[in-house]
């Protein structure tokens, strides 16, 4: 709406042709209410129109998680939270997060498409099996983006540590550790996800290049911690074992050496505070931290509000691995009182905007 304002016209029409002073005032009185109604009609519309008169716009972020009282999939999620607080363009964000299968992720994403969010954030529980709801967001303009794992859904972006990498690096500082020579334990992640899928085909190639290495064991855990336990206690107390590399599941694993009262082995594990810890503290403990932070879901949503925001956006953001493994440096990384599993490593720059106690507070916006 375009409003113009004609002072004589409406002294014409508010007067009403009278003559005596009181019907002035009257009259006055009338062309003043009319000149305020006309002026904040036409101030909404402005605002409407993103005019002078209106505010930023703001977003909904949509998230589907399908794996709770994970202590990675929780940062992650508060990661989120915290990058959509930071950028202040955002009223909330929606979370569906349950523990699932391909279907209830599937109906999920459904439901947050119905709920009108403007983006959507997921950890797919399949490469494949959900791009036809990914693209049928597409078609609403609702861009997906994927974070920790790929999916094949042609419009989504995918944001992740580089996973082929993670399992690739982590390898092979091991079996240089050990010489080329010995016994491995292989504990994995969650069977058929695709991270897990990614990292075992990085694992494969280093293993490749080391045939004096043998793996004695494989399992999955499932990257529960409480599976890892007792894997690693299982490990420990049945088999002779040179080294051990995990999905992520190091500092339950760590516990279980003095619990089945044996000599460490070198252990290959995640950038978990615990974990960090364990090795700057315990005497005798050898091991290697490989980065991948849970902030990437930070990432992600950094990605989304960028989309959303109109700038140009790279279909594909990874993060490369880093193998942490002196002790200074691990020192430099820890962080103390952090939740147990935990990653100490928060602040990605140059991604994200939030700070590390925004993380550790996990607060999203209208929170």
């Amino acid at each position: 709406m375009h409003c113009t304002w004609d002072p004589e016209a409406s002294n014409k029409s508010g007067n009403g042709g009278g003559n005596n002073e009181e019907e002035e005032v009257v009259g006055l009185l009338a062309v003043f209410l009319a000149f305020a109604m006309i002026m904040a009609a036409c101030g909404d519309d402005d605002d409407a129109d993103g005019g002078d008169g209106g505010g930023e716009e703001t977003f909904t972020l949509g998230v589907s998680n399908t794996l709770v009282g994970n202590a990675w999939r929780e940062q992650m999620i508060c990661a989120i939270k915290a990058e959509a607080l930071a950028r202040g363009n955002v009223d909330r964000v929606v979370l569906q997060n349950r523990n699932t299968d391909v279907a209830g992720q599937i109906a999920d994403i459904q439901t947050l498409i119905s709920q009108g969010v403007d983006a959507i954030i997921i950890n797919p529980a399949d490469r494949s099996a959900l791009d036809d709801v990914i693209e049928e967001a597409a078609s609403q303009g609702i861009p997906v983006i994927s974070v920790d794992a790929p999916v094949t859904a042609p419009s989504a972006y995918f944001v992740s540590n580089d996973q082929v990498q993670y399992g690739e690096v982590g390898a092979r500082w091991l079996f240089e550790a050990l010489g080329g020579e010995g016994n491995v334990a292989y504990m994995r992640g969650l069977d058929g996800h695709p991270a897990d899928t990614d990292r075992d085909t990085g694992f494969q190639a280093a293993l490749a290049d080391y045939p004096g290495i043998e793996i004695v064991y494989e399992n999955w855990t499932g990257w529960d911690p409480s599976v890892g336990a007792q894997q690693g206690l299982e490990i420990l107390t049945t088999m002779e074992v040179d080294g051990i590399w995990t999905s992520g599941i190091d500092y339950t694993l760590v516990e279980q050496f003095s619990v089945a009262g044996v000599d460490f082995v070198p252990v290959v594990g995640a950038d978990n505070n615990a974990f960090i810890e364990q090795l700057i503290t315990i005497d005798g403990l050898v091991g290697a931290a490989v980065s991948n932070p849970p902030s990437v879901g930070g990432v992600g949503a950094a990605v989304a509000l960028d989309i959303l925001e109109g700038k140009t956006v790279d279909q594909q953001t990874l993060l490369i691995p880093a193998v942490v493994s002196e002790k200074a440096d691990l020192e430099a990384m820890f962080v103390p009182d952090l939740t147990a599993g935990w990653s100490s490593y928060m602040e990605i720059a140059p991604y994200v905007s939030y700070t590390t106690q925004m993380v550790i507070d996990c607060k999203g916006p209208g929170e």
